[in-house]
């Protein structure tokens, strides 16, 4: 290559990867870059990222967190700049504050997330969250009406849940809302795992929020933080309906060196029409096969999920479908969603169909959490009076 066909060569890559101003990303082609800042930079926050990066839609442009050593690790990998990077408790405010992002993906503590998703969308910010969108009732409140705000604005608001962008599910679910199953009878929903492991011991606060995920405030527990995997599964089988009941119970007998969140819960959904749904879940070692798994059985057929596995309807033969597995389905459902959510954005789609289903999804989780941790029967007008906020109290902690 000459130094003509260089020149040319390079101007024609420099157009093709134009950076756009705020102002005018949603009516960006689709080979336009986001600049979009990244909040978390955890385990999953920094393992996105690069998938955020490998899209090529989308230029990292600032990264926020708590720690210090985990911004400066992002920053490095994506060749940040010190004023990209952001740390304390505000540190998505301040990302935020400071501009030159176009949207912002929102991997922080579920307990943060309302707040953040919030002061994104008052500043003109297309929102990509990770689920459950909040730990508490006010948290899910505040999410619906930040997510029919972003529409207004012409905003796109994506959660990033992996079955609902996975085809077989896709597929699955649209038979079933078709009938495939003849009459909802009753089910099951089950998500079994093996126990996390903790970072270092917990002995401050900062050693409280760097192990989140064993804190029943900042993660709203495992039935809300994890389980809401199966839980959204069993519920979009029900059409996004509400429950009108749910009795439930559970505790910490095996995972007890960390943290307050349980480590099992046992519940049941009663849906309209005397359906059923028992629910269970573990998080504790122990040689039992585990899996995110669902079954719902109608009167004609049976849906069979299985998060990464086998996913298809048995009944008959105008009812039968064979489905298949996504065995990469973790990544590939992301990686499908930040497609979605570039696309979105380009095309102006600011119809938002994920932020509704994934707030319907959340209050299925507390509401099961607070059946269980009161002992009782919760009805679903209950829990929609709730104004109950989760307070953190992370006091000392830098803002």
């Amino acid at each position: 290559m000459n130094r003509r066909q260089f020149i040319t060569s390079s101007l024609a890559t420099a157009a093709a990867f134009t950076i756009i101003k705020p102002s005018l990303v949603r009516g960006a082609e689709a080979n336009s870059k986001i600049r979009l800042g990244i909040i978390g930079c955890g385990g999953r926050g920094s393992w996105i990222t690069n998938l955020f990066a490998e899209h090529g839609g989308y230029q990292i442009a600032g990264v926020a967190d708590f720690f210090q050593d985990r911004v400066d690790t992002v920053a490095a990998k994506q060749q940040l700049k010190p004023e990209q990077t952001f740390t304390g408790l505000k540190c998505a405010e301040k990302m935020i504050a400071k501009g030159g992002i176009d949207a912002v993906a929102i991997i922080s503590p579920p307990y943060f997330r309302p707040e953040q998703a919030h002061a994104a969308v008052e500043a003109g910010l297309h929102v990509y969250a990770a689920k459950p969108i909040a730990v508490d009732v006010p948290g899910c409140v505040s999410i619906k009406q930040t997510g029919l705000a972003a529409g207004k604005k012409g905003l796109v608001f994506l959660v990033d849940f992996q079955t609902r962008a996975d085809q077989y599910f896709i597929e699955a679910m649209k038979r079933v809302h078709a009938g495939a199953l003849g009459t909802m009878v009753f089910g099951e929903s089950l998500y079994h795992t093996g126990r996390l492991h903790k970072k270092g011991e917990v002995k401050t606060q900062e050693d409280r929020l760097r192990n989140w995920a064993f804190d029943q405030v900042l993660s709203g527990d495992i039935i809300v933080e994890q389980n809401i995997h199966t839980l959204d599964v069993m519920n979009w089988a029900m059409n996004n309906a509400a429950p009108l009941h749910c009795t439930g119970l559970g505790g910490r007998k095996s995972r007890v060196d960390v943290g307050d969140c349980w480590d099992y819960f046992t519940c049941v959904y009663e849906y309209p029409n005397k359906v059923g749904i028992t629910f269970s879940s573990r998080q504790y070692d122990v040689d039992a096969p585990g899996g995110i798994i669902n079954k719902m059985y109608g009167t004609t057929g049976a849906l069979l999920t299985n998060y990464g596995g086998d996913v298809m309807i048995r009944g008959g033969a105008d009812t039968f479908y064979r489905g298949g597995k996504s065995p990469g389905i973790y990544k590939d459902g992301a990686v499908t969603n930040i497609k979605t959510f570039h696309e979105s954005i380009t095309a102006k789609n600011a119809t938002n169909p994920t932020v509704a289903p994934s707030v319907m999804s959340t209050l299925v989780a507390i509401m099961g959490r607070t059946a269980a941790y009161t002992g009782r029967t919760v009805t679903w007008e209950e829990l929609m009076r709730s104004k109950e906020r989760l307070d953190a109290k992370l006091t000392g902690l830098k803002a």
